[in-house]
């Protein structure tokens, strides 16, 4: 049967999409049009992938000469994923390895207020891939300001269908907070790369504006967001600003009423909040904030949030992911030798979780994480270092040897924790 062009416009609608994210080596010249034919056809020779799968080394010397990698991201869904029946969408794209710059407000005081990032920067490279959430809370956040993006773009009226470009990240310390956002950022400028020219990452250094000039946080608050309006000046430009425990810059003001906080923390939050107001208006920035108090935080921002996501401990399961990818790296690095495959927690579903020869150490690092269930992010990324720091004996240890010192190493921090709490 023959396909109307309707109809065609419709299928090619309908194809999910599948992202590519296509690293350029720094010293690459070549055009990125012949970067994108390249790949084309690297990805037609090999259309049946994993749905995570990653190339570093190429059968084409134009690819090896200018190319460091090619990913499939953030693909949802089977693990094989058929390239032909998907919408490619290519990001091609090359690090910024330059330092933070530091952005001053008194030139005689030299108040570090906060730092500044070109994006995509190789600083914050792979933190996204390294946070492991069991929910979808990072495609919701990609999806979200995508979106904002996509309604800027399409003149919808911000006064018929609110938004306010802030994000609120909420939860208990050292649950990935800031490196969410962080990674959040990185990933969105590798993605809208051909929408703008370059992103910009700002950090809000927020206690720095509450030290000895206290009594003048309110206009220290002002000074700091118009040097980000300088930056949204720029159209050809997205720009993310970071608050990390925005909580410091917006107290409740009825704890300030009460008494409880002094009277500049109100003109703070007032501050704050103007320059909110002001912001929203331009299509090209997002403001990303991180609380481990939120009900400190005053109601009326907590109320400018468009998404307010709690962020908690890690799952049994999302353990289990971040340990595998500790000991991949380990092994790779032959800290663990010989490498041994480790099975997936879907690969031991299908077989039920019975013990044999093929799943014992998966197994094992199975119990280990159900033990782990409580400690934060940050304790777990630890643990494999200590397990090697205190009950590794050799230099390279197999990966049942090290599964056991990585069991006693999260007794030896769960003993830690309790002895702290005993002492407070």
């Amino acid at each position: 049967m023959e396909i109307s062009g309707a109809d065609q416009h419709m299928t090619e609608i309908i194809r999910p999409d599948v992202h590519i994210e296509v690293q350029v080596k720094s010293e690459s010249t070549v055009k990125r049009s012949d970067i994108r034919t390249h790949v084309l056809s690297l990805l037609d020779r090999h259309s049946s992938v994993l749905a995570s799968y990653k190339w570093t080394e190429f059968d084409d010397e134009f690819l090896t000469r200018n190319v460091e990698s090619v990913t499939i991201t953030d693909a949802v869904g089977p693990k094989f994923i058929d390239l032909r029946v998907h919408n490619l969408c290519i990001h091609i794209f090359s690090l910024n390895d330059d330092s933070p710059n530091t952005l001053t407000l008194e030139e005689e005081e030299e108040l570090s207020a906060a730092n500044h990032w070109l994006l995509p920067a190789g600083e914050f490279h792979g933190i996204w891939e390294s946070l492991v959430y069991e929910e979808d809370i990072k495609t919701h956040l990609l999806d979200y300001v995508t979106t904002t993006i996509f309604f800027s773009d399409k003149n919808v009226d911000s006064n018929l269908i609110a938004w306010n470009r802030v994000v609120l990240l909420h939860g208990p310390p050292g649950t990935g907070k800031t490196s969410l956002c962080k990674g959040l950022a990185q990933k969105l400028s590798i993605r809208l790369s051909s929408r703008y020219a370059y992103s910009q990452f700002v950090e809000i250094n927020s206690h720095s504006l509450f030290s000895k000039w206290f009594s003048e946080s309110g206009k220290l608050v002002t000074k700091m967001f118009q040097k980000i309006q300088e930056l949204i000046d720029d159209k050809d430009a997205l720009v993310f600003v970071l608050i990390d425990e925005v909580e410091s810059l917006t107290a409740a003001r009825n704890a300030a009423q009460a008494g409880t906080e002094p009277s500049d923390a109100i003109r703070v939050v007032n501050s704050v909040l103007t320059q909110l107001d002001q912001i929203k208006r331009h299509p090209n920035v997002v403001i990303l904030t991180t609380s481990n108090v939120t009900e400190k935080i005053d109601l009326a921002f907590v109320d400018r949030a468009d998404i307010k996501q709690y962020i908690g401990p890690p799952s049994a399961n999302a353990i289990f992911s971040i340990y595998l990818s500790c000991l991949e790296e380990l092994m790779k690095c032959q800290i663990i030798y010989p490498r041994q495959q480790l099975l997936r927690l879907e690969e031991l579903d299908t077989m039920n979780f019975m013990e044999s020869d093929v799943t014992r150490l998966s197994l094992m690092l199975r119990k280990i994480s159900q033990k782990s269930v409580g400690f934060s992010g940050r304790t777990l990324r630890k643990i494999p270092f200590l397990a090697h720091a205190l009950f590794g004996k050799t230099s390279t240890m197999t990966v049942e040897s090290f599964l056991k010192a990585m069991d006693l190493a999260v007794e030896n921090q769960k003993q830690e924790q309790a002895n702290l709490v005993n002492c407070v």
